[in-house]
């Protein structure tokens, strides 16, 4: 892939939330099925997320974070988002009082910058609560191609009540990763290829705190997916040394955007 000249791509984030389960049972994550009228991934269980605003690289110049190649940005947006989506506040130093995290939800939807909204209230942003995970960027035509950070957080004790927009979004529930991958399996959940690979990876993982140690010990680099052929059968892959246990999946079974 050295020296492959990509098309532009429009810069986002998306965030793998954890939540607390009885001892013994495996993590589960919340995860987000779009609405079927999306120009991207229509009807596809993702993780929340979405684009980065200019209002996100404002709020990170404003926090001190102005030159790190957007990656206070990307964590701001992956906060933003996942209010808006959700009504979930995670990456705060002190959780926000659920009456006011509603009254911000709505503000954000009506365009108030988040930045504002903190100072408002006096919010504060913890950058460290937000784990980098994966960096996705496809090299394919898509009519849509996002340059894509994910990040793990922790959703704590008690704050997992979550509430669909009903915008782009038609439904939130929590599930373990296996649990997803099985029920995209018999056909009762779609997911694309980007997210079963994560979800194939996150599977791997007994508590919020192991999958942390992962991240941590294998560097982000961004994930290219190629075709090759494998078998004699063309094959959708990734890098085999970026902690995906699963590395290709037949391309008449993948799933894009």
């Amino acid at each position: 892939m050295t020296g492959q000249k990509l098309a532009p791509a429009i810069d986002a984030a998306t965030v793998v939330i954890f939540r607390d389960t009885p001892a013994g049972d495996p993590p589960e994550l919340l995860m987000v099925e779009r609405s079927a009228k999306m120009a991207f991934a229509a009807g596809a269980a993702v993780f929340p997320g979405g684009r980065i605003d200019p209002e996100d690289h404002a709020f990170a110049a404003a926090l001190g974070c102005a030159d790190d190649d957007g990656e206070g940005a990307a964590r701001i947006a992956a906060i933003r988002e996942t209010i808006e989506e959700t009504g979930l506040a995670i990456g705060f130093a002190e959780t926000p009082d659920e009456a006011l995290l509603q009254s911000a939800r709505a503000d954000l939807h009506a365009g108030r910058p988040l930045q504002e909204i903190c100072e408002a209230h006096g919010w504060w942003i913890d950058m460290d609560a937000m784990v980098p995970f994966a960096r996705w960027r496809p090299s394919f035509s898509e009519a849509r191609i996002f340059d894509t950070r994910f990040y793990l957080a922790d959703a704590g004790a008690g704050r997992d009540k979550v509430l669909v927009d009903e915008t782009e979004n038609r439904r939130l529930f929590w599930a373990s990763a296996v649990d997803v991958l099985e029920r995209a399996d018999k056909g009762e959940l779609r997911i694309i290829f980007p997210t079963r690979r994560n979800l194939e990876r996150l599977a791997q993982f007994a508590a919020f705190d192991d999958a942390v140690d992962h991240a941590n010990a294998i560097p982000v680099r961004t994930v290219t997916p190629f075709i090759e052929e494998r078998g004699g059968t063309p094959h959708l892959c990734v890098p085999d040394d970026l902690g995906y246990p699963v590395t290709s999946e037949p391309m008449q079974k993948a799933q894009r955007g």
